[in-house]
């Protein structure tokens, strides 16, 4: 039997989502909780392998068990042998070609960034910080000029593994709410590092050190060493993907809640 699971995380104590050697990862602790309830090993595969300190409100991801057990056996119970910053929020069967990553359409990511002089304190390890004045116009006006179709290279990771750095972004949105700036993005998938190499130029623009066009720039560039330094992982929140509607499943998107500002 195939099944899909949600779960949030608060990913500052992990090495991020894919297994390591250490055993330090998201995937090391929930396989290790999904076998205590099956009665052997789980493998499972997720729509997005989030980095070091990123979090997730909602990473969906895939398994196959032949062992017989209620649902509700893999929300609790494998909640009960989870960390406490791991939570299973639901779990439904799905047809046995279902793939977590291959069958999503979209992805979304969140970032949470505090601009005010004081580093944030309740919120630390959950926010991005920036301590000087940005203009929010400016970097709405630099974020529009990434949606589209583009060559992503002077946004990814030197060791990204992606076979084409193109992707297609859907959504790029810069929000305020006082003190705490929300950047959204959709895309049909993300590069390793992108969102976070996004809001470093963003920011970039932001406190006047590049004018919006310098976007632009970046995107014909097509070169790394062109771009932003990475953003703090702090801050940044994957918030689900996108499935076909036959596959009924419970909500695979959820919204970051504010944090303490």
């Amino acid at each position: 039997m195939r099944y899909a699971l949600a779960l949030e995380y608060d990913g500052a104590a992990f090495c991020g989502f894919q297994t390591q050697p250490a055993r330090c990862s998201i995937q090391d602790a929930l396989e290790a909780a999904l076998a205590a309830i099956a009665g052997g090993r789980v493998k499972v595969q997720p729509a997005g392998r989030t980095d070091a300190g990123v979090h997730a409100t909602s990473q969906i991801v895939h398994f196959d068990t032949d062992a017989a057990r209620p649902l509700t056996a893999w929300v609790r119970g494998v909640n009960s042998k989870l960390p406490e910053t791991i939570a299973v929020l639901w779990c439904a069967t799905v047809p046995a070609d279902f793939h977590a990553r291959f069958s999503a359409s979209a992805r979304h990511y969140t970032y949470l960034l505090m601009n005010r002089g004081e580093r944030p304190g309740i919120a630390h390890g959950r926010v991005g910080w920036y301590p000087l004045p940005l203009s929010v116009d400016a970097m709405r006006d630099a974020a529009a000029r990434l949606e589209g179709t583009h060559d992503f290279s002077s946004f990814r990771a030197a060791e990204c593994q992606a076979k084409t750095p193109v992707r297609t972004l859907t959504r790029a949105a810069v929000i305020a709410d006082g003190a705490q700036l929300r950047f959204e993005f959709s895309a049909n998938a993300f590069l390793q590092h992108m969102v976070r190499n996004v809001v470093g130029a963003l920011v970039a623009v932001g406190a006047g050190r590049h004018p919006p066009q310098w976007i632009d720039a970046l995107l014909a560039a097509a070169d790394r060493t062109r771009g932003a330094a990475t953003f703090d992982a702090a801050g940044l929140y994957f918030t689900g993907a996108d499935y076909p509607a036959a596959l009924a499943l419970p909500p695979t998107r959820r919204a970051v809640a504010p944090s303490g500002a």
